[in-house]
């Protein structure tokens, strides 16, 4: 995966697992997302982990990098991220984990648990409702209706997500092992230890 192309398939990817220098996979979802379904081998590091830790997990990452997240966005932020601390051998897999999934390729499965997007929505969703309907009776909650569309607008125009970011902090979305150093320690011990 030398190519200047940043975006790799599900099948390629496949098949360069099984090669004998296959790449190293980073999935920048929740936790909570990466139990439900990661493809094997995978390593679990949430977007915000990698923003603030940056520098010190791009010291092991010295093969090619394939980054993966639900769909291709959070990718596309993590690859910039890592990109912009000169690791040049980033891919980012092409259409996330659905896309994975819909070719019919394997997944390790755990507890089922929901998607940041969709926690989005049901919260923004919530907001929106509760305020609409409260403002029968008190007229100025519409204001929170307007400013939670808002809020979706920037997070749309400027691909990001102020409330995805805080959602993703709760006990629900992070997992124990979900930590800087467990996540470096867990690339240096495959980086020392035979390839098979």
């Amino acid at each position: 995966m030398t190519s200047l192309t940043a975006t790799i398939d599900s099948q390629d990817l496949s098949e360069r697992l099984g090669s004998l220098a296959p790449p190293r996979i980073l999935d920048v979802r929740t936790a909570g997302e990466f139990e439900s379904a990661h493809i094997a081998g995978a390593y679990n590091v949430p977007l915000d982990l990698l923003r603030e830790h940056r520098d010190e997990i791009i010291t092991h990452l010295d093969e090619d990098v394939v980054l993966v997240c639900r769909s291709g966005q959070r990718a596309t932020q993590a690859e910039e991220t890592l990109r912009a601390a000169g690791l040049n051998n980033v891919h980012i897999l092409e259409g996330g984990i659905n896309a994975w999934e819909a070719k019919g390729l394997a997944v390790n499965r755990g507890t089922t648990r929901w998607d940041l997007e969709r926690q989005v929505r049901l919260v923004a969703g919530s907001v929106v409702l509760t305020s609409v309907l409260g403002s029968v009776a008190a007229p100025r909650l519409k204001w929170v209706a307007a400013l939670i569309g808002g809020g979706l607008t920037f997070a749309s125009l400027t691909n990001t997500c102020a409330m995805g970011m805080m959602l993703s902090k709760l006990p629900y979305n992070r997992g124990a092992t979900c930590d800087a150093q467990t996540v470096v320690s867990q690339l240096v011990e495959q980086a020392t230890s035979p390839r098979s």
